[in-house]
């Protein structure tokens, strides 16, 4: 708080001090020895319990768990959302829509360039979810790609650098969970009265979730102008000159199509993807419009139609239509029975359970940080050195080292979400100033780990739907996710400094990033003495052995 001095004025004591950053800190440590993050944020769940009772925790470990399941409507929305969303994907699947879209293409995808641009254009369109995201474009795409001579290794790149920064903005479960873990910041904050509404907050964050805007930005500047660097460079230059995919001795992960099922036709049509992402899309927005004009009342502005409106209600009403709408297409289409539409149905709740049981757990150890105070300890150590223009760097770093660690950027954000937003609410005098920018620095950070991880379940997807070698996938992405994160951190620095508006530094920022794209491909190509156009032709045709 600030005092009318202009004096930073600590938040109320925490009850459990220094002791209250056991939990998420034995959640980060075991995620990174187990390699298990459901167990290892359970374990921290536990640890918290523990400390609370002061005794073995176990019945208050249990009855947090199922209080974040079943006490709050909001979380089960987003569970059935969650589930929702992955049956859909699997209807949209199993009926061809996927691979409609893919063969309307294929006949003008004549070079790898633009394979590389379909794929990513595709990664934008499919902004459902990470794990939908990693297995239709993956599957989809892998036999062209294949046959363009572009390397397993660019190809999970692609994939995985528009799963989960795209749906970080669609409509989508990272969304849902996005709002959920504001709404429980602002608990731990004590300024649920007070704060705008989390889908304003959430809006406000997209232009500070830099690294996912860059991310996204980069895979088009590497596949539109075909420049490579780092390991990513030699994967290239041996796939198009050698037309070897994977290196020698590679062990590429098995592609998981069998989780999606076989697709039931041999003539794929575009309205079994067109019907069911339209009924979503247009339910989700005639349902927060409806909700939104209700709430606020007539005369209402954009901005209160907004707060008001229920987006998470207008997603589950979204997301059960999407499910109808390809159950009752598929059957007036005769493709599949009733009982083969349930069949796949429950297949696409199945493709969601990891993804429910780690949103379940990360809900429970954020309750256990607001329960025991763990942001009002952190807020009250840190706000002495930590000022509004490092605020967002230091969130960021903090969020990117957890979710490498961990794994997890669901994890990370439960972990550092209820901290960041009492530190950010603080530091910026108790106004809603700095919530943006926490909000999104932390998804940033998140998601750069994630991507850099080799224990992260969507960098693993990535791998094994485009039937890369793993470790392969890893060491070549790390060069460019590091240079996305170089440029978000240096626009961050700047917005500390000059406050300039963020969709000003976007631009530049898009600038920077080409032009390190551009400098170190020629640097590292001529100290290999390579062309820093791996692909060099930009036709269907087999290189020459030149």
């Amino acid at each position: 708080m600030v005092d009318p001095g202009g004096l930073v004025v600590p938040l109320q004591s925490s009850e459990f001090g220094a002791i209250s950053l056991l939990p998420p800190l034995l959640a980060i440590f075991l995620a990174m020895i187990t390699r298990r993050a459901i167990l290892s944020l359970f374990l921290g769940v536990w640890s918290g319990a523990v400390i609370y009772t002061g005794g073995h925790g176990v019945v208050t470990t249990l009855t947090w768990t199922a209080q974040s399941i079943g006490e709050s409507l909001f979380n089960a929305k987003i569970l059935m959302i969650v589930m929702f969303l992955g049956a859909g994907v699997a209807m949209i699947w199993r009926l061809g829509g996927a691979l409609a879209i893919a063969n309307a293409a294929t006949s003008r995808l004549d070079s790898q360039r633009k394979v590389g641009v379909a794929t990513w254009v595709f990664g934008m369109l499919w902004f459902f979810g990470d794990y939908s995201n990693t297995a239709i474009v993956g599957t989809t795409m892998r036999d062209m790609a294949d046959e363009m001579r572009m390397s397993r290794e660019k190809l999970s790149y692609i994939i995985d650098s528009t799963a989960a920064p795209v749906a970080t903005f669609g409509i989508s479960s990272w969304v849902v969970y996005q709002l959920s873990m504001i709404d429980q910041g602002y608990e731990s904050a004590g300024i649920s009265g007070q704060a705008p509404g989390s889908f304003t907050v959430f809006l406000q964050s997209i232009p500070f979730n830099m690294y996912c805007i860059f991310a996204v930005v980069m895979v088009g500047i590497i596949v539109l102008s075909r420049r490579d660097f780092g390991e990513m460079l030699d994967a290239e230059h041996r796939s198009w000159k050698d037309g070897k995919v994977l290196r020698d001795d590679a062990t590429p992960m098995q592609s998981a199509e069998e989780s999606l099922g076989d697709v039931v036709t041999d003539t794929p049509s575009l309205r079994f993807f067109l019907i069911p992402v339209g009924s979503l899309i247009t339910v989700v927005f005639v349902g927060a419009a409806f909700t939104g004009v209700t709430g606020a009342g007539a005369g209402a502005s954009f901005i209160e139609i907004v707060d008001n409106a229920a987006f998470v209600d207008a997603l589950l009403w979204g997301s059960f239509t999407m499910v109808s709408m390809g159950i009752i297409s598929g059957t007036i289409a005769g493709l599949m029975g009733l009982e083969e539409a349930m069949e796949t149905v429950i297949d696409g709740f199945s493709m969601m359970l990891t993804a429910a049981s780690i949103l379940i757990m990360a809900w429970t150890i954020g309750g256990v940080t607001t329960t025991l105070e763990t942001g009002i300890y952190v807020t009250n150590a840190a706000q002495a050195f930590i000022s509004p223009t490092l605020l967002p760097v230091v969130i960021l770093i903090a969020s990117a080292i957890i979710a490498f660690s961990t794994g997890t950027s669901w994890g990370t954000m439960a972990i550092v979400t209820p901290i960041a937003i009492p530190l950010a609410w603080n530091i910026g005098g108790t106004t809603p100033e700095l919530l943006p920018v926490a909000v999104g620095t932390v998804f940033s950070g998140a998601i750069f780990g994630d991507h850099c991880s080799p224990i992260s379940d969507t960098t693993i997807l990535s791998s094994t739907f485009a039937g890369a070698d793993h470790i392969d996938h890893v060491r070549t992405q790390i060069y460019y996710a590091m240079t996305v994160i170089t440029v978000a951190i240096l626009m961050l620095l700047v917005w500390g400094v000059t406050r300039i508006t963020p969709l000003i530094l976007l631009p530049i920022g898009v600038g920077v990033l080409y032009a390190v794209v551009y400098g170190l491909s020629e640097w590292d190509a001529g100290r290999k003495g390579v062309d820093p156009k791996a692909a060099s032709t930009d036709q269907r045709s087999t290189p020459s052995d030149d």
